[in-house]
């Protein structure tokens, strides 16, 4: 096996492509079996320094290290299960193998919020073009403007406006992060969920009152003042029905109607509304 597998220089302990030809043709001559295993498990070894360079290209972009250690470890064994030797040496077929396997990654297993390719690629091309304005930048860096964004990539700012946008879905919170606000006085222990609003339950409120103004308006003298002396005034209807000279009984009928007659109007206002 040692004599299958040697490295093309042994004294540059940085050629991490090793000469496996005479390897990869002892793999076309064996069928399915232990051998072919062994000599396959060995190329795989051999290559795989080349994989881990490849992956760490791609360290500090959100992903953990060992996992992309892992990615190009399968683009590996992809590019040697599907390589032939008609297609020339292996390096210049498994580094693109290994590459796109990489991105591919991150394209579809990391994003925290699902965004076309095409926005993708928006994002990968601002965040480089940004990078690189900052570092060109003397002094204290500052954040470069969309225009100066738009003049680098030759993206229109629109274009550019999303490309922003999509960096900041890469990764999440949880909501139970704690705020990063400056004001520590305020939010200190306040966590990102203490944060969000609700939705305001006068808003229905607010409906229901416009929904109900125009049968109101409609209303008869007496049943209109009932109401505002019952519901404004907060008086009872033995009160109202002194003050208005009818009984008790007669009040309670007339707030009853006058109550059914407003919500059937109001109900079929929203209707109409809607």
């Amino acid at each position: 096996m040692a004599a299958v597998l040697t490295r093309r220089n042994r004294s540059d302990r940085h050629d991490d492509a090793p000469d496996t030809s005479a390897a990869f043709s002892r793999l076309s001559t064996l069928g399915h079996g232990p051998e072919h295993d062994a000599v396959r498990e060995a190329v795989i070894t051999q290559w795989l320094p080349l994989s881990q360079r490849l992956a760490a290209r791609y360290r500090n972009r959100g992903a953990d290290i060992e996992d992309l250690y892992q990615v190009a470890a399968m683009g590996l064994v992809k590019a040697v299960d599907r390589y032939e030797e008609e297609r020339g040496p292996f390096a210049p077929y498994a580094i693109p193998t290994i590459t796109g396997e990489l991105k591919r990654h991150f394209r579809d297993s990391l994003w925290s919020v699902h965004v076309p390719r095409r926005v993708q690629e928006l994002r990968n091309k601002v965040r480089i073009a940004r990078s690189d304005l900052q570092t060109e930048q003397p002094g204290e860096p500052r954040e470069p403007s969309i225009a100066d964004l738009a003049t680098r990539t030759g993206l229109a700012e629109d274009d550019v406006r999303n490309g922003l946008g999509a960096i900041n879905s890469f990764t999440s919170l949880s909501l139970d992060a704690e705020s990063t606000s400056d004001n520590t006085d305020i939010t200190g222990g306040m966590s990102l969920v203490d944060g969000l609003g609700v939705a305001d339950p006068g808003f229905d409120a607010v409906v229901d009152r416009e929904a109900a103004k125009p049968a109101l308006r409609a209303l008869p003298e007496r049943e209109s003042k009932i109401l505002y002396m019952r519901f404004f005034e907060d008086k009872t209807q033995s009160q109202i029905g002194a003050e208005l000279g009818m009984s008790q009984m007669h009040v309670s009928r007339l707030l009853a109607s006058t109550c059914a007659r407003v919500r059937r109007q109001a109900l079929a206002e929203r209707s109409h509304a809607a």
